[in-house]
């Protein structure tokens, strides 16, 4: 047995994130953790890596009690923890940041930066990953941070890694390659705890599994012997049944109109339309400019030419005030990045972008703030301690409702979701879709961005698929993977060979 948690609890002000905390791991094990956002999953892997203190309770390691005061103590135990969001330093290169902390020293301890580089450009170019030992890491995508992130777990050489949703933002191609590097671990005897809520990989890298919910460990027992219904009803206390059903409204007329844009490189000659009411997919691989559209739909990142039309009018689009006044609303893919001030209460980023709706002559009204923190936090059913509550402290689920809140808050009409359920759980995935159908049935129109096509069949009212900058094509609603795919990685002529 390499590490043994029992009955671990953690409380964060008013807030009990774990209660009943407990798990068990071998030495050459692939331990999936799972639960819903806001179980105490993060919470229970970070007092692991020495990033909290455990309240009550006991950890073994090695069957030796241990507590770690912080990471680099557990780093020195032999725990490495991959963390779903980045926890890198911006500033230094890819290099620099996988071994961080560990560098070569010369005499008088100078770092001599040209081995870190051959050493983290010898462990990249081993597992294919595309990046550079010398690229900035401010510069990569929520992507490459990730893959930064675990090739700095796997140069620790440690006996225990803890992977914390590593493949929600990569590629298939990527995906894979993690797989083997877990594969590899686990066949070198190291124990292996990893976390996902996508359910198509747990078979793939699983061996045992332990479930929470609201802070407890609920069930544990060998993955052969759970079915994925079993799985679903361990996680949120109930059947699910058929996940994502959505039944669909007429469309009414048309939000958004996006008229031949054109980007350098990026987007090409591209036109679409959204109605209100209506739920449109966006489909397609990575580096096929979907980001890069809702960028430009949005006035991050300027057009070369094109029209955008909200409500059949010219939308001068300079920079994200013109879209915001314009009533269009962003879900970035990196909430903790680009969609939240993670340091600020729960209440401040719910009206960050409403401040004028909530103020008179530039005073802000206070009791009127209030009232919309509360209304919001009850309507989307936000796990918060309360509006006075910092944002970092919830969960993956609960920050992604923050983010839309603040937009329904302040009247968007146009919602572009970018990969809304990254990195969230089967149960909050529902309760953000039930969000976005309540926001197109009260007549908003929604462009949703996904890598995850069956969530793209069951919520769209139809999908557009795009490759190279370009819409490949549209689909209907129901439609299949296999069609989905065959637009995104083929050109029609191929299609039609």
């Amino acid at each position: 047995m390499l590490l043994e948690l029992k009955s671990v609890q953690k409380r964060f002000g008013g807030v009990t994130a774990l209660r009943d905390g407990s798990l068990s791991v071998r030495a050459g094990e692939v331990h999936l953790l799972m639960g819903e956002n806001g179980a105490g999953k993060s919470t229970l892997m970070k007092i692991v890596a020495g990033m909290q203190g455990l309240d009550s309770g006991e950890m073994l390691l090695r069957g030796q009690p241990v507590r770690f005061a912080n990471p680099k103590e557990a780093a020195a135990a032999g725990i490495a923890m991959v963390h779903q969001e980045s926890l890198l330093a911006p500033h230094l290169t890819v290099g620099e940041n996988i071994f961080l902390g560990r560098e070569d020293l010369a005499p008088f301890g100078v770092i001599r930066r040209s081995a870190i580089m051959e050493r983290a450009a010898r462990l990249i170019e081993s597992h294919g990953f595309p990046l550079r030992a010398d690229w900035r890491v401010e510069k990569l995508s929520p992507a490459g941070r990730q893959l930064v992130e675990i090739c700095r777990a796997i140069a620790s050489n440690a006996s225990l890694l803890i992977f914390d949703e590593p493949t929600s933002s990569l590629s298939e191609s990527e995906t894979r390659e993690v797989f083997q590097i877990v594969r590899t671990l686990k066949q070198q005897g190291a124990g292996v705890i990893y976390i996902t809520h996508r359910l198509e990989e747990l078979r793939t890298v699983g061996d045992h599994v332990t479930i929470l919910r609201d802070g407890a460990t609920v069930h544990s027992c060998p993955l052969a012997d759970l079915s994925r219904s079993q799985l679903i009803q361990h996680m949120v206390g109930r059947d699910l049944g058929a996940l994502y059903q959505r039944e669909p409204i007429p469309p009414g007329k048309p939000l958004l109109e996006l008229r031949h844009l054109q980007r350098a490189k990026i987007l090409h000659d591209l036109s679409l339309t959204i109605r209100a009411g209506e739920i449109v997919g966006l489909a397609g691989l990575m580096g096929a400019g979907r980001t890069e559209l809702c960028r430009a739909i949005f006035g991050i990142d300027p057009l070369d030419s094109g029209l955008i039309l909200v409500d059949n009018q010219p939308l001068p689009l300079h920079s994200p005030r013109d879209a915001v006044s314009a009533g269009i609303a962003l879900i970035p893919e990196d909430r903790q990045r680009t969609g939240l001030a993670t340091q600020l209460p729960v209440g401040w980023n719910l009206t960050l972008s409403s401040l004028s709706a909530h103020s008179r002559f530039g005073i802000l009204n206070s009791s009127l703030l209030a009232a919309t923190e509360s209304r919001f936090i009850d309507r989307l059913r936000i796990k918060t301690a309360g509006p006075t509550q910092k944002s970092v402290r919830l969960s993956g689920g609960n920050q992604q409702k923050i983010v839309i809140a603040k937009w329904v808050a302040q009247g968007a009409r146009v919602f572009l979701f970018d990969e809304p359920t990254r990195g969230i759980d089967v149960g909050a995935k529902t309760e953000v879709f039930e969000v976005m159908d309540s926001l197109a049935r009260d007549g908003a129109a929604i462009l949703m961005v996904s890598s995850e096509l069956p969530e793209l069949i069951q919520i769209a009212d139809r999908i557009l698929v795009m490759r190279q900058g370009r819409i490949a094509g549209e689909l209907p609603r129901h439609t299949t993977q296999e069609e989905i795919m065959a637009l995104a990685a083929f050109e029609q002529e191929e299609l039609s060979l």
